[in-house]
């Protein structure tokens, strides 16, 4: 296992590398008001060789939940790096409601019974004693209910089946909320170079709270593998509109920034995450993977760490220009 550089995971004690897996590709589809949703096909033989492979590099942190792929993600962290478990940090969710054996998602839920029944689920399908950081998946969540909630994961840090916990969400007063209770120590939310809530990233800077990032390269649209004319992959980015849309529009602020973020021998990958490391100390993304190749692409981008301050100051020049 090579060494690489480590973040804290908030207020835990915990140091996580400053890459994690995001592993909802890996878990295949599941259906969704009857219709099959995903990230295209998978291969579960090269789902493990890829998180083998993070490991190897240094990974020691790895994000699933329980929904996705109905139960698939987890298991195959199990599979793939079970023998390593004292040395990883497994950080899942709970708040989709699916039944496992059909692969269908059902609805969501925060009612006490179900995060209780849904751990022993999780902890039966990661083969482990414990979860390292558990984190509540409904992100709007009604406040009025998220107390029971929150109190449910603090009966599972006392009872030693959960070390810490968090939520998945863009909401600040949420974030807040959950920062109260002192086993929370991380808010996943969705940020990148295109954007995402600076409010809810600065509960995390001030309650230090690691800020676990989803979407860090925008579903792929980061990495310039796509142009105004490519089709639209037939996943979860069928509705894209590459050629006059929002993601159209997107493309145009990567073409202008493009220049600035490769300067020093950086993929526009590498360089989207040296973004966000730069942006916060409490930063950690969590970009998706289906092959060892995107594995060794992303935690590439840890060998040149954050972008320099002269090219944020460049960016955010450009940025703010963009949005006139």
């Amino acid at each position: 296992m090579e060494t690489i550089r480590t973040r804290p995971l908030g207020r835990s004690g915990l140091e996580v590398s400053m890459i994690g897996m995001g592993c909802w590709a890996i878990g295949g589809k599941c259906k969704v008001n009857g219709e099959w949703s995903g990230w295209g096909p998978v291969d579960d033989a090269e789902s493990i060789r890829a998180l083998q492979r993070a490991f190897e590099l240094g990974v020691n942190f790895y994000d699933t939940a329980d929904a996705y792929g109905c139960g698939h993600s987890e298991q195959l962290i199990a599979d793939a790096l079970g023998s390593h478990r004292d040395e990883i940090v497994i950080a899942t969710k709970v708040g989709n409601t699916f039944i496992e054996k059909t692969k269908e998602c059902t609805g969501r839920s925060g009612d006490p019974d179900y995060i209780r029944q849904a751990c022993e689920a999780s902890l039966r399908r990661l083969n482990t004693d414990r979860i390292d950081l558990y984190q509540f998946h409904v992100g709007n969540y009604e406040m009025e209910k998220a107390g029971e909630a929150r109190d449910t994961f603090e009966e599972l840090v006392a009872q030693g089946k959960v070390k810490h916990f968090g939520w998945s969400t863009d909401d600040p007063e949420r974030a807040a909320f959950f920062a109260e209770s002192p086993h929370c120590v991380a808010i996943q939310q969705g940020f990148n170079l295109f954007g995402g809530n600076p409010e809810t990233l600065a509960v995390c800077e001030r309650e230090n709270l690691a800020s676990i990032l989803r979407g860090p390269l925008a579903k792929g649209l980061l990495t310039g593998k796509f142009t105004k004319d490519s089709t639209p992959p037939n996943d979860v980015r069928s509705d894209w509109d590459l050629k006059a849309g929002a993601q159209a529009k997107q493309l145009d602020v990567l073409d202008t920034l493009r220049g600035i973020l490769t300067a020093d021998g950086r993929t526009l990958t590498q360089a989207a995450l040296g973004w966000l490391w730069a942006r916060s100390p409490n930063m950690i993304p969590i970009p998706g993977f289906k092959t060892v190749d995107q594995v060794e692409e992303n935690v590439g981008a840890c060998r040149y760490g954050p972008l320099s301050p002269k090219q944020m100051t460049e960016i955010e020049t450009l940025l703010g220009k963009s949005r006139l």
